[in-house]
């Protein structure tokens, strides 16, 4: 499946708007890739997720809080994050764009609900404080 400039669902959650690039049903369930575009300030308060994603910065500053470690990243740099690692990001320019890429498809299902529901998706998808 093709997805060009301006394609894919638009998700908006608490943090960030989403756009789905890449649909895990696109891949048999493999993965999923999704573009973040977040606003300066702190996402979500630490949390943990079941599945494992790998975050690559497209444009912007953000900091990235994993498992009791900060790291800065700008453009071009890329972080994993293990399933039920403890991790959050926060937005140090004005706006911050970077790719996810979710191995499964339990992300993407995740955003969807957590846009429509707000949080009380959280605990439907393993996520935890």
């Amino acid at each position: 499946m093709l997805t060009t400039t301006g394609e894919g669902d638009v998700l908006t959650v608490p943090d960030a708007t989403i756009t789905v690039r890449i649909q895990g049903k696109s891949t048999g369930g493999a993965y999923e890739l999704f573009e973040v575009d977040a606003p300066r300030g702190e996402a979500a308060p630490p949390h943990r997720t079941p599945w494992p994603k790998a975050y690559y910065v497209l444009h912007g500053r953000m900091a990235v809080f994993l498992d009791g470690e900060l790291f800065d990243l700008s453009p071009g740099d890329a972080i994993t994050i293990p399933p039920n690692a403890s991790h959050t990001f926060t937005v140090h320019t004005p706006s911050v764009q970077f790719l996810a890429f979710a191995v499964g498809e339990v992300m993407g299902a995740f955003f969807r609900d957590l846009s429509e529901n707000g949080m009380e998706a959280l605990g439907r998808y393993g996520v935890t404080r």
